[in-house]
């Protein structure tokens, strides 16, 4: 048993050390890229861990589960997430949303009108950010220019244009297979429709530019 668990504990610092040979050279002094330790974590995340300093975080149990050339499209995918800077914040807006509602709660009772307008502000504000962040077109349109992305990269580090498309387009519907949720499903099943369109895209000027390519 302790034999098994060693194997698997070398195994993934391995695989965490690969990941890292994938990062451009531009990124590599500041990201990281770390086992998740959450319960029931997502396949791969990312977040600020300090000013600039990022983390990358990936399930290794779930990540297991997926071919390797799959396993590198998805991280590039966020590593463009990464460059595209539309990871997570430090998450100052629900702090933010606590304070002005407590003020403004605080202020109903004192009745002070110009802290109960600066409360109601903060919460205008915060409450604003909020839904920026959550909006759920907005996020989609991210992750689809975080693919057309991850395509790129895979191009740089040595992948042939049509094999990266494939890598990514198997890995979504792995994901889409495996994600019970039907609201989350529909994000992946709408992120290969984009891939599949940039796909046929990239094979038409691909034909028009070079027909022996294809």
């Amino acid at each position: 048993m302790t034999s098994y668990a060693t194997s698997t504990a070398r195994s993934d610092l391995s695989e965490l050390r690969r990941l890292k040979t994938l990062l451009p050279p531009e990124l590599k002094s500041w990201v990281t890229i770390e086992a998740s330790t959450a319960i029931n974590p997502p396949l791969i995340t990312s977040e600020e861990i300090g000013k600039d300093q990022v983390e990358v975080q990936v399930d290794l149990a779930k990540w297991d589960q997926f071919a390797l050339d799959q396993r590198n499209l998805l991280f590039w995918h966020e590593v463009a997430r990464i460059q595209n800077d539309t990871i997570p914040k430090d998450g100052w807006e629900m702090a933010a949303l606590a304070i002005g509602l407590g003020g403004a709660v605080g202020e109903l009772w004192v009745q002070d009108g110009l802290l109960l307008l600066l409360a109601l502000a903060l919460c205008g504000v915060s409450g604003w950010r909020l839904y920026q962040r959550n909006n759920g077109e907005k996020t989609l349109q991210e992750a689809i220019q975080a693919d057309e992305k991850a395509i790129s990269l895979a191009t740089r580090f040595g992948y042939t244009l049509p094999n990266a498309y494939k890598s990514l387009g198997s890995a979504l519907k792995v994901l889409i297979e495996q994600t019970p949720k039907k609201k989350q499903r529909r994000r992946f099943e709408a992120r290969l429709d984009a891939l599949k369109k940039s796909a046929s895209k990239a094979k038409t000027q691909a034909k028009s530019a070079r027909p022996e390519v294809y």
